[in-house]
């Protein structure tokens, strides 16, 4: 008997109950349709936030895990913004349908060879967890990993997969570590003992693969002596913020722009270099709509000589997606194939739209997503991508 066979509107109801806090508040929708009217693939799902409700109402849940566009949901958090309700609709109903799509193995290939990669090594790329720290080779003063430091330090860096792997995205991390240098931090990281967040995994469905990879960071962390987390990534953010705690896992965290935000005025003496250049910030979901982090970043920006921070269309809490988060990340192909767009189209589209020279990002998802956008894009050619970082990095001329 397959898992469509046994689940039923009750079973449903109690495992996203189980797993999500609020999550009663699913009983509550007022079948208004804003969750998916915002949703940006909404149009494609044959089963909508609003419509999946309803069918769970009729006990016709399982209907909707044989079909495969829920998969076009990228946990992008616009959908429980707009509920009325104050449904947790991303990670409760989406989370709990992929999760049912997972067990009655209806997953595209590419988000399987992820979610494979997370169990096996530890990321989403398959990479030696060997080779998590080798992109702090060459830089000084040399960056403290926590097993061969064996000293306490104020603040341990949880640099995230994509931060410590993608080539493109190890660009920003050594940037961010020449910042923190510039500034005298105290940091370490975990090298070669940090695992996955698993934050996107969760969301992508793989609730049991979270918890056996937030364990690991747990044990991982608690071996250490350190004050504080700062994060790269802000899904990382997230799920050390408000996921680890439920596992006994807590700690106090910031994203990296709040820590260096609250280090602004000596930031301001210390940038000499001036980047003339008008620059719009895009707002990742996992720092913005889902918790709240708007000004940091743009504080930082205007704090850079001679930029002159425009705002797109689509900003704060009404900002669109990268595509990346819950799983988008891996379901490229099979995303392109359904809607034959990117919602990193539409991005960089804003960005040219507003005037921009640079578009200003805070998350690893971005950074590529966006320049393979911009690439294929009639006239954003010009158009940079930066990480905060980076920029940071230039006009400390570092």
């Amino acid at each position: 008997m397959s898992a469509t066979d046994v689940m039923t509107e009750r079973s449903f109801y109690a495992k996203v109950l189980e797993a999500t806090p609020s999550g009663e508040r699913l009983r509550l929708c007022l079948e208004c349709g804003n969750c998916s009217g915002i949703c940006p693939f909404g149009y494609l799902m044959l089963y909508p936030p609003s419509r999946m409700i309803a069918m769970m109402r009729a006990d016709r849940i399982n209907k909707v895990v044989e079909t495969d566009t829920v998969w076009m949901c990228v946990s992008c958090y616009a959908c429980t913004a707009v509920c009325p309700s104050k449904i947790p609709l991303t990670p409760g109903l989406m989370a709990g349908i992929k999760e049912e799509l997972i067990l009655a193995g209806n997953v595209p290939a590419e988000l399987q060879s992820a979610l494979a990669n997370s169990q096996r090594y530890g990321n989403p790329q398959g990479e030696s967890p060997r080779k998590r720290a080798d992109w702090t080779l060459g830089i000084q003063p040399e960056v403290r990993i926590m097993a061969k430091h064996k000293q306490s330090v104020d603040v341990l860096w949880f640099v995230g997969d994509y931060a410590s792997y993608h080539p493109r995205v190890q660009a920003a991390t050594k940037a961010l570590a020449k910042v923190l240098n510039a500034l005298g931090v105290d940091f370490g990281i975990l090298g070669p003992d940090e695992t996955s967040d698993g934050d996107s995994q969760r969301l992508a469905g793989e609730r049991g693969l979270f918890e056996m990879l937030a364990e690991k960071n747990g044990k991982a962390l608690g071996r250490y002596q350190f004050n504080q987390i700062i994060t790269t990534d802000p899904h990382a953010y997230n799920a050390i913020k408000n996921e680890y705690p439920a596992l006994g896992i807590s700690y106090p965290v910031q994203h990296y722009t709040e820590f260096l935000a609250e280090r602004i005025d000596v930031l301001k003496l210390l940038m000499k270099q001036q980047i003339s250049a008008k620059i719009t910030y895009h707002d990742p979901c996992y720092l913005g709509r889902a918790n709240g982090i708007f000004d940091p970043p743009r504080d930082l920006l205007c704090a850079i000589p001679g930029v002159e921070l425009v705002e797109m269309t689509h900003n704060h809490t009404n900002s669109l997606c990268c595509g990346g988060g819950g799983g988008g990340m891996w379901l490229d192909g099979f995303q392109w194939e359904k809607a034959h767009v990117r919602l990193s189209d539409w991005r960089v589209r804003e960005a040219m739209n507003a005037g921009a020279d640079v578009l200003a990002v805070a998350c690893p998802y971005e950074t590529p997503r966006f320049e393979d956008a911009a690439k294929t894009m009639p006239g954003a050619e010009a158009l940079k991508v930066r990480d905060i970082a980076e920029l940071l990095a230039e006009a400390l001329g570092v």
